[in-house]
């Protein structure tokens, strides 16, 4: 299994164990007074699971299972996955901060969302591009 797998898949498992503990803290709302920080989580728990647990996990299997590029860089371009994985997880931990930090305080943290959201979208578009050519008849 290549390392950029590995990291991924550990990755993966990480925001899964984050999201599902986040997801503990979102149903303590009805039982337990909360700061008001704790009590905006929604967006982030689907985050942590959609692109830190699911995204990720994908991303790095792809990386491994899917027919080769060429017999020289069977995987494409490697420097390519691993800015897919620093970009992905980048917007990931932005993403995490300013959804709720915009929700209860406002303000600036609008700015940091985007940044967040085009970190993830250039991973995203990174992933395509070196996936692409891999995805072909036999």
């Amino acid at each position: 299994m290549p390392a950029l797998t590995r990291v991924f898949a550990k990755t993966s498992l990480f925001y899964l164990l984050v999201g599902l503990s986040t997801g503990v803290v979102l149903a303590l709302r009805g039982w337990v007074r909360l700061p008001p920080l704790l009590t905006v989580l929604s967006p982030v728990y689907f985050h942590l699971l959609m692109l830190g647990w699911i995204a990720q996990l994908i991303f790095g299997v792809v990386y491994w299972m899917f027919p080769k590029y060429s017999p020289k860089a069977p995987r494409g371009r490697e420097w390519l996955g691993w800015a897919v994985y620093g970009l992905l997880n980048a917007g990931l931990v932005l993403r995490a901060v300013a959804e709720p930090a915009l929700a209860v305080y406002g303000g600036g943290w609008g700015g940091v969302l985007v940044i967040a959201a085009v970190l993830q979208w250039l991973a995203g578009l990174g992933f395509v591009v070196n996936t692409w050519p891999r995805v072909k008849e036999r």
